[in-house]
């Protein structure tokens, strides 16, 4: 299916500020993830430094495929391909520097998005198992997602925490509050922040693999039905 995404400068929940028009063919989106999953597996590379980096690169491409499934309505096989990539952003770990704190944020996205909770959990409490919890503003983003899926509200407190405490380039501030409305199930501040992680996507010219979706307001907002304080955002960036 092809879609024309089309957003007008407004205030409203629903439209950010940014004002662009494009046409998103999603069959076409799919097709150029498949390839290049299929590309990084045909030349997956047996030493341990070029191993993990094309890991890395067949987990984004697998996650573009299961975003592009997404948006276009067909769930079951978008689940398929974000088992994939959580699966590559693990593997990825053994052998990557030191701080990789995405590998383990791209698995758990992925397994939220799929709506996988056992594999959710279980790649979260591996998270946790990293420590993460005493790493970057990065690392304590994933052990955040981590606490959350695992429904321990308060860690994932101390943590929302600590990242609202980060200067603005070090850590995006609607995220950090977001995070803590989840913690706190707190409805009304998280449909607050939440709408102004999905404005600051709105406002982009340019998208992780060339996606145009807000891939991180999707995972809060499941993460928010779970506690039953969804803002229900609507927008060209979010699943219908």
């Amino acid at each position: 299916m092809t879609v024309v995404i089309v957003l007008q400068p407004s205030a409203s929940p629903e439209r950010g500020t940014g004002g662009y028009a494009r046409t998103v063919n999603w069959a076409a989106q799919l097709a150029r993830a498949e390839r290049r999953y299929a590309d990084g597996d045909a030349r997956l590379p047996g030493g341990e430094d070029a191993r993990q980096k094309q890991l890395v690169r067949m987990g984004m491409a697998a996650g573009a495929a299961g975003l592009a499934l997404l948006m276009d309505g067909r769930r079951a096989e978008a689940g398929r391909w974000f088992d994939r990539s959580a699966a590559r952003f693990r593997e990825s770990w053994e052998g990557a520097p030191a701080g990789s704190w995405g590998r383990p944020i791209g698995a758990l996205k992925a397994r939220v998005l799929a709506g996988d909770r056992a594999g959710a959990r279980d790649d979260a409490r591996w998270t946790l198992s990293l420590g993460a919890e005493s790493g970057s503003a990065i690392g304590r983003y994933a052990a955040a997602l981590a606490a959350l899926v695992l429904d321990e509200d308060r860690r994932a407190s101390g943590l929302a925490r600590s990242l609202q405490e980060e200067p603005a380039d070090a850590f995006p501030r609607p995220v950090a509050d977001a995070l803590a409305a989840l913690a706190a199930r707190d409805a009304a501040v998280y449909a607050g922040a939440a709408t102004a992680v999905l404005a600051s996507f709105e406002e982009r010219d340019a998208y992780l693999e060339d996606v145009p979706v807000a891939d991180t307001v999707a995972v809060l907002e499941r993460l928010a039905a779970d506690r039953c304080i969804a803002a229900g955002l609507r927008s060209p960036l979010l699943p219908s």
